[in-house]
């Protein structure tokens, strides 16, 4: 099944399947982001982070697997007056053609075997100085029932970001247990990882 049709019959569903409030580490990080910057939100879904760094100013590009997620990212820009520029792609296909000053990413559903790549282009497109920050499901989420994939394969470790993006710092690589309250999609206390990377 591809990325397109697995996420496409997730988000034909009435409603917005995360909600509308961005995703609560990612808002919290809002002061290290430059608006003088372009803002790139990886794997964006219905629009829930790019709408609110819209709203803030920001020049924002989403990008997707799924063409019924970014439709309803586009109705949402445009009930709450903002512009966000989108491309419908599986992120293993993304070829990066700009530098970015923000990176951010929530719940990225990546196979282990792809995330050298993805890391690497991720890092490649970040400007000096700027940010990749991101919340993602951890190996431990397992055990859990708020959300994400049953398949470990698609869950992460502290290690997955220790070991790659070599040309930035790691201010916060973090496994916690929080509450999450993201629509329908994830409920309840969850194991996640937080990242937070500047480019140096």
């Amino acid at each position: 099944m591809s990325q397109q049709h697995f996420w496409n019959e997730k988000f034909s569903r009435q409603g917005y399947l995360y909600g509308k409030k961005p995703n609560a580490f990612i808002e919290s990080c809002s002061h290290l982001f430059n608006r003088e910057k372009a803002f790139l939100c990886l794997g964006e879904g219905e629009g829930r982070n790019a709408i609110f760094f819209a709203k803030k100013g920001f020049d924002v590009m989403a990008l997707d697997a799924s063409d019924i997620a970014l439709k309803k990212l586009q109705e949402f820009a445009s009930f709450e007056s903002v512009h966000v520029k989108t491309k419908c792609i599986d992120l293993n296909e993304w070829e990066p053609n700009k530098a970015y000053g923000s990176i951010v990413a929530s719940y990225l559903h990546m196979h282990k075997s792809d995330r050298d790549v993805l890391f690497k282009k991720i890092e490649d497109t970040l400007e000096e100085g700027g940010y990749f920050i991101g919340e993602f499901f951890s190996t431990k989420q397992l055990s859990y029932n708020s959300g994400g994939p049953k398949d470990i394969d698609l869950l992460y470790t502290i290690e997955d970001f220790l070991n790659r993006f070599l040309y930035c710092k790691k201010l916060k690589l973090e496994e916690l247990i929080t509450k999450l309250d993201e629509g329908k999609g994830h409920q309840g206390e969850a194991s996640v990882i937080r990242v937070i990377l500047q480019k140096i």
